[in-house]
């Protein structure tokens, strides 16, 4: 069959999308671009926030469409959204042109979601701690030519009230080393120059084992991309304050394609809000984590989330966030209002936070953010970086990515040149900074 996949949401959803391509092809199905076109259209959903679930719903409805207006026979929907809701009686009836649901822990029979040709749609929930994380490396079809993720761990075992991913995504459960750095070699001679470990919290990685620390994943891996390919970079995504040590720190510094590249979700950054999320950290302990990094690693990028309008945020709490984010100097910050749910713990907290106000303060700290971001990106003029080059938009220039910029959430490079190949990795002197992006010229 013709097969079209739809991946939304995080990494972690994307590498089980290119897990279950992979599984089709390996049967004997083919891979196509075209939804029109396909046999069987599959959505890999998120459920994180309301918004995801939402969007996730109109894709789904969208996708549909093709049933009557194009080839389509088989509509399966995977992921989180489906995990998400599996208890609700209305799933099922609300969307009968489903032909198969799969929680997260199902994607490993998406061949037989596809090839049933039964009338009662195929469901199947497992519980999500069931899947297994000690697999062989599996083949996969990849999204991006040159960039790629590997998981570290599957699920959390943290608890913070905002937070439905071990619901979802069950129990922390880390991979072994050897097959991380199996797979990281299998990806480069797949052509891959940039892997990204990821995870739910990817430092909280062997907690869960009595065996190694994150940091030895990263020195492993590091060490067998070096061997393979030592122009291929290791990225890491998804940290957590209480894990991310100064072991990590100096592994970074000991080999030089792991990037200099911190992506610390804080959340907040007031005491009693903190409290309140479950995070188990104090404005203190940031303080003296980023003071690490910039210590040991003085050009490091930083990278930080939080969240705005959690239930009972005052405006001095708020405001201390604020004071927090222009003391560190984020290189890049991403905000989100808080997202409430019923069947979230914070959702039970009083105090909840007027939509307008949590707005107000979303664009508060964006516009605050802006200013460091561009502040952060002027040090860079003058100095040249190797740039992956993903696209060529138009005569004359080129859109890629340094070391300090990851894909999709983080600014990027604009490259002003000729005859360049996407998927090369370049040498850029960088002469134009501005709020998020910068600009140079091949040297």
């Amino acid at each position: 069959m013709k097969i079209y996949l739809e991946s939304l949401g995080c990494s972690r959803n994307q590498v089980d999308s290119e897990i279950m391509l992979g599984r089709l092809t390996a049967a004997g199905h083919q891979v196509i671009t075209d939804p029109a076109q396909a046999e069987a259209i599959i959505i890999n959903t998120c459920g994180f926030i309301s918004i995801a679930s939402q969007e996730a719903v109109d894709v789904i409805l969208e996708m549909a469409e093709f049933k009557t207006a194009g080839a389509c026979r088989r509509l399966v929907v995977t992921g989180c959204l489906v995990q998400r809701y599996k208890d609700d009686p209305d799933l099922l009836d609300s969307l009968p042109e489903v032909d198969a649901f799969l929680g997260t822990a199902a994607c490993d029979h998406i061949v037989n979601a596809v090839e049933n040709d039964g009338k009662v749609p195929f469901t199947l929930f497992p519980e999500p701690d069931s899947r297994q994380v000690d697999i062989p490396v599996q083949t996969r079809e990849l999204f991006y030519e040159k960039t790629a993720y590997i998981k570290a761990s599957e699920g959390c075992s943290r608890h913070c009230t905002y937070c439905i991913i071990p619901n979802l995504r069950g129990r922390q459960r880390s991979r072994p080393v050897a097959l991380i750095c199996e797979e990281a070699c299998a990806l480069l001679d797949k052509g891959v120059k940039e892997i990204i470990i990821t995870a739910e919290n990817t430092t909280d990685y062997g907690l869960d084992l009595d065996g190694p620390a994150f940091h030895t994943v990263l020195e492993k891996t590091a060490e067998k991309m070096a061997q393979k390919d030592s122009s291929a970079w290791l990225r890491f995504l998804y940290t957590h304050p209480c894990t991310l040590d100064k072991r990590v720190i100096k592994a970074v510094q000991r080999h030089a394609n792991i990037c200099s590249y911190y992506d610390v979700p804080i959340q907040h950054a007031h005491d009693e809000v903190l409290k309140r999320m479950g995070r188990p950290y104090t404005r203190q302990d940031l303080t003296r984590l980023f003071s690490d990094i910039r210590c040991l690693d003085p050009d490091a990028a930083l990278r930080t989330t939080v969240i705005v309008g959690f239930p009972g945020e005052t405006d001095p709490q708020f405001k201390e966030l604020l004071a927090f984010i222009q003391e560190i100097e984020f290189d890049h910050l991403g905000v989100f209002t808080y997202s409430d749910s019923q069947d979230l713990p914070s959702h039970k907290l009083s105090n909840h936070i007027p939509e307008d106000l949590a707005e107000l303060r979303h664009d508060t700290i964006m516009a605050a953010q802006a200013k460091i971001s561009e502040k952060r990106n002027a040090r860079h003029v003058g100095r040249v970086y190797p740039v992956l080059v993903e696209e060529n938009p138009e005569k004359g220039v080129y859109i890629g990515r340094t070391p300090f910029q990851a894909p999709e959430v983080d600014g990027m490079t604009f490259i002003y040149s000729d005859g360049l190949d996407t998927g090369s990795l370049v040498q850029v002197k960088i002469t134009d900074a501005f709020e998020y992006d910068i600009a140079g010229e091949m040297v």
